[in-house]
């Protein structure tokens, strides 16, 4: 979901604050492949939250470059005492035990378990699930930890723990759509192919022995072809899935599936603002996610003079109906315990001047217990079918 659209200043928002991990080796190939990979603008290799308790500050957990995997990672825990104690600490780490020592098989286990109720099950401590977990979870799929799957968590976990440059994070250098999604367009041309755009599908029409026949377009043409890759959010193919394929059971289990609400928002000020960094950063807001100063950040969007914050607004279940000025108002009320010294929610202090929100009333599938077994293999038993998308 790399959609970005271009105002009438020029200047661009996105559907969501776009952060490619280390531990995503295909999507590094597929730069590599593009021969884009100057285009990813990586930062040290820090996690950084807010301190809700102390307006205006902010805690670090450093991965050292010198240690390989695990050891960076644990260290990096170790060295941070502003948001856990030692006994939290000790008491986490021996929890997580089971997931170092017995991996994937664990890990996939778990997936009955929010990462509330496997945290007290492990005798954890609450305050490790709300200093560090809360906003781990919504970075991750935009829900809390009562409500997202221990697995989740532990993929994540596991793939930080196992590679020293895995929870390294990178931004684009610009826009979506000329950046990333151009380069892909231009290599299936360059083979050969055709990009249709704005050519939505209307209907998948079959053969008679139930194998696919073409598909139909909205605007009326046809497309037929020797193999299909479905590739959209599973709640678009739910909707378009033929009766004839609905009660196979590949399909049937497809029914608990679906997207989460998310919201992002750009507020653009007149100032500089000082309390930023070069970095994604948590906000461990009750409202925000994950944040960045995009003029800091991102090559194409920087400005000497001037700060936007990209800002995810999550959980938005209860607030994506609400109007653009609800949102923004929330904001900037969550905005001004961020940044006291500069923003106030009257405006006193750094001017808004202007905002965009961007709603995806269903955005990745929401992750909670007991979905794993939903999940479809991407060659489907529909000879010729395959599907392509985060819920595969």
């Amino acid at each position: 979901k790399v959609a970005a659209w271009k105002d009438d200043d020029g200047d661009w928002y996105e559907t969501g604050l776009h952060i490619f991990f280390g531990a995503y080796p295909n999507v590094q190939n597929l730069f590599g492949e593009l021969g884009i990979d100057d285009r990813l603008q990586w930062k040290e290799h820090s996690m950084i939250f807010a301190m809700p308790n102390k307006p205006g500050q902010f805690n670090r957990f450093d991965f050292p470059e010198v240690l390989p995997a695990p050891i960076n990672g644990i260290w990096a825990i170790l060295r941070n005492n502003e948001m856990l104690t030692w006994p939290e600490k000790v008491k986490f780490a021996i929890g997580l035990l089971p997931a170092m020592l017995d991996g994937q098989a664990y890990v996939e286990a778990q997936d009955g378990f929010t990462v509330k109720d496997w945290m007290r099950k492990q005798g954890i401590p609450d305050r490790v699930t709300n200093e560090v977990f809360i906003a781990m979870s919504k970075a991750l799929n935009f829900i809390n930890p009562d409500e997202l799957s221990m697995q989740c968590i532990l993929i994540a976990l596991n793939r930080f723990l196992q590679e020293k440059h895995g929870s390294k994070m990178a931004f684009l250098d610009g826009n979506p759509p000329e950046r990333l999604c151009m380069p892909i367009v231009e290599h299936i041309r360059s083979l050969g192919g055709e990009v249709r755009l704005n050519s939505r599908i209307q209907k998948i029409e079959l053969n008679e022995d139930g194998t696919v026949k073409r598909f139909l377009l909205g605007n009326g043409n046809v497309i037929e072809g020797d193999a299909y890759v479905f590739a959209t959010p599973v709640d678009v193919l739910k909707l378009l899935l033929p009766n004839n394929w609905r009660e196979i059971p590949y399909f049937k289990k497809l029914e608990k599936l679906i997207g989460v609400p998310v919201i992002n928002v750009h507020i653009w000020f007149d100032r500089k603002l000082k309390n930023a960094y070069d970095h994604l950063l948590f906000s461990r807001s009750s409202l925000l996610s994950v944040y960045a100063d995009m003029s800091v950040t991102c090559k194409e969007y920087y400005n000497p003079n001037q700060s936007m914050l990209e800002l995810v607004f999550a959980p938005a279940e209860e607030w994506i109906s609400r109007s653009d000025s609800e949102i923004f108002d929330a904001t900037m009320k969550e905005l001004a315990k961020l940044f006291p010294d500069e923003i106030s929610a009257d405006q006193s202090k750094a001017k808004v001047l202007k905002y965009h929100i961007v709603k995806t009333p269903r955005s990745v599938y929401k992750t909670v217990p007991n979905c794993e077994p939903c999940r479809p293999l991407q060659k489907s038993p529909i000879e010729g079918f395959y599907l392509a998308g985060d819920y595969t």
